[in-house]
């Protein structure tokens, strides 16, 4: 009776061993996924890929009609050169005034020579020295108005310039390229729609380089930190599972509710830390999947 009840004890305690969890935390697979959208309008000219395409960072995926904004462009270049070509020539229309200044010059000399000798009378050197004084204010006046003038064109100018700069970067921005490297995950939208800035063109994930999102309890951060090498274990159903090596490249700083689909070892623990397990994709982890991490 004894052997009996220790075969059984011992049947117990085996089981309850084999019982015990094989992990420290669980989540669910995660990667770095971008809504791609039109920044500018016109219709879709082009958008040849298609769902589970592989793309590169700066790939050409989608081209917007910019037919409207190259005839702003053109405009706008029309403009500025007009603007430009309207640009006075100061020192041309300034010469008549600098020639008459300069004779009138010679005359208030003349007339000072003439003053000293007795030969004319004050008057008319002061007439000539008058005479000087109002054809030099007169080049003053020219001038300041010829400035201000040339000041307006050059602000215009650079006011069209700006416009131009503009068109030039919305249709550069009609050729949408891939923000990253990664795999097109779903299409928004066809060649021959219409597209407005902010439209959705499609969703690109980096299906390479995933991270597991798990979950640890407060008793467990002191035995884990930024860095550290983990096991990550890939569950695809039955008794299929798979192992990778792991890199734990952020935790949560603030704590959290236990999510519903999260299982953790302290059945107890309501409130959780959000912890990130880098994993190096080999084409079988998907977006959604359930992992676990082993310490």
């Amino acid at each position: 009776m004894k052997r009996i009840l220790y075969t059984a004890a011992a049947l117990f305690l085996l089981q309850a061993c084999g019982n015990k969890a094989d992990y420290d935390a669980t989540g669910i697979f995660e990667t770095t996924t971008v809504i791609v959208s039109a920044e500018t309008q016109g219709k879709i000219l082009s958008f040849e890929i298609s769902e589970g395409d592989s793309v590169r960072v700066g790939e050409s995926i989608a081209v917007i009609d910019t037919t409207l904004l190259v005839l702003q462009q053109l405009q706008l270049g029309s403009q500025r050169q007009s603007a430009e070509s309207s640009r006075p020539d100061i020192a041309a229309q300034a010469a008549a005034l600098r020639t008459q200044i300069a004779h009138q010059q010679h005359e208030c000399e003349r007339q000072g020579r003439l003053l000293a000798d007795g030969a004319t009378t004050q008057k008319q050197f002061d007439d000539a020295r008058a005479q000087l004084s109002i054809l030099n204010g007169q080049l003053t006046a020219l001038l300041s108005t010829l400035g201000k003038n040339n000041t307006s064109i050059s602000e215009n100018a650079v006011a069209i310039q700006y416009q131009y700069e503009q068109v030039t970067e919305q249709i550069a921005k009609s050729k949408i390229s891939s923000p990253l490297t990664g795999t097109v995950l779903v299409k928004y939208a066809e060649p021959g729609e219409y597209a407005v800035p902010g439209k959705p063109l499609c969703k690109i994930a980096n299906l390479e380089n995933m991270y597991l999102r798990s979950y640890f309890t407060a008793n467990q951060l002191a035995d884990i930190k930024i860095g550290q090498a983990v096991t990550v274990i890939a569950d695809f159903g039955g008794d299929e599972q798979y192992e990778y090596p792991g890199t734990i490249t952020w935790i949560a700083e603030e704590s959290e509710f236990t999510p519903k689909s999260i299982q953790t070892k302290d059945s107890r623990a309501n409130l959780v830390y959000a912890v990130k397990v880098a994993v190096k994709n080999d084409g079988r982890l998907k977006i959604g999947q359930y992992g676990e991490v082993r310490l």
